[in-house]
């Protein structure tokens, strides 16, 4: 699971393949190192998720950490998106970036038995997908 802002990724976990993306939220929540301004009121932090994240337990994990969970059914997105024609779908920044990481072959096919590995690499990757986003490249 990974978690964003802006199209820069702030925190990973891992596991396998076969685990419900519901079950891998507190690991990832826990795993943000940048410090979050305390929301308030009128600044709520808001964290979009899918259809996957439609249950009570990460419903009850995204409010312990102070964020306002945004949470759609399947299809719901994009037929908001046709009632309103000029806006995008929030999750189009995390599908974006997740296609980022898969450039990278040694992502997209996992080669590393070892979980720490694998984790250093999608750091790498990110560290890469984050300076390439800051124009430092050019």
């Amino acid at each position: 699971m990974l978690t964003e802002a802006a199209g820069i990724p702030v925190s990973i976990a891992v596991d396998g393949a076969n685990r419900h993306d519901m079950r891998m939220v507190r690991p990832t929540l826990e795993g943000i190192q940048a410090q979050r301004p305390d929301p308030t009121p009128r600044k709520p932090q808001g964290l979009c998720l899918d259809k996957g994240y439609d249950y009570n337990e990460p419903r009850e994990l995204v409010k312990e950490f102070g964020f306002t969970a945004h949470i759609r059914s399947r299809g719901e997105e994009a037929q908001a998106a046709k009632r309103h024609a000029g806006e995008k779908a929030r999750r189009w920044v995390v599908e974006r970036t997740h296609s980022w990481m898969n450039r990278f072959r040694r992502i997209l096919i996992r080669w590393e038995k070892r979980a720490d590995t694998y984790l250093a690499m999608l750091h790498f990757v990110c560290g890469l997908i984050t300076w390439r986003g800051t124009g430092l490249l050019e």
